[in-house]
């Protein structure tokens, strides 16, 4: 009878593995996050990415007036593009250090992301407010 002892511990074992492992996965997404938070310092920028950061912020205030007075699906998915466009032309032009430019694509990456969910589905505003927290972010990390 030693034999369903060990079963149900097995099963036991078998089944909280699962578990552990998307706690410490989950851990290890949240670490960014909270270091991006808090910057160590505020880097400087060049010319590109203040001109095509700009140009984010004023599509991202043409769509966050969209969340309040509509804009047709079309329109929100060509803005979506021309978010796409100038992280596009900030990664091409833009001549940052090595640890500033790390930094950067930590809010640029999700940028690109919300707007491809923007373009995708255009009548989901929701990820705008990803945009915003991405130009938060920049704001918070780099002085113009």
């Amino acid at each position: 009878m030693q034999i369903v002892p060990n079963l149900l511990l097995a099963a036991a074992l078998g089944l909280s593995a699962p578990l552990a492992f998307a706690q410490d996965h989950a851990h290890h997404h949240a670490a960014p996050a909270a270091q991006a938070a808090a910057p160590a310092q505020r880097y400087a920028t060049d010319a590109p990415l203040r001109e095509n950061m700009a140009a984010i912020r004023e599509i991202v205030q043409t769509l966050e007036h969209a969340e309040h007075a509509g804009l047709a699906d079309a329109e929100v998915a060509t803005l979506a593009g021309k978010v796409n466009h100038h992280v596009n032309q900030i990664i091409a032009n833009c001549k940052l250090p090595p640890d500033a430019d790390a930094a950067l694509h930590t809010i640029i990456v999700p940028m690109v992301q919300e707007a491809g969910k923007l373009r995708n589905a255009p009548q989901d505003l929701s990820p705008v407010a990803g945009l915003r927290a991405g130009l938060e972010a920049y704001d918070a990390q780099f002085k113009e």
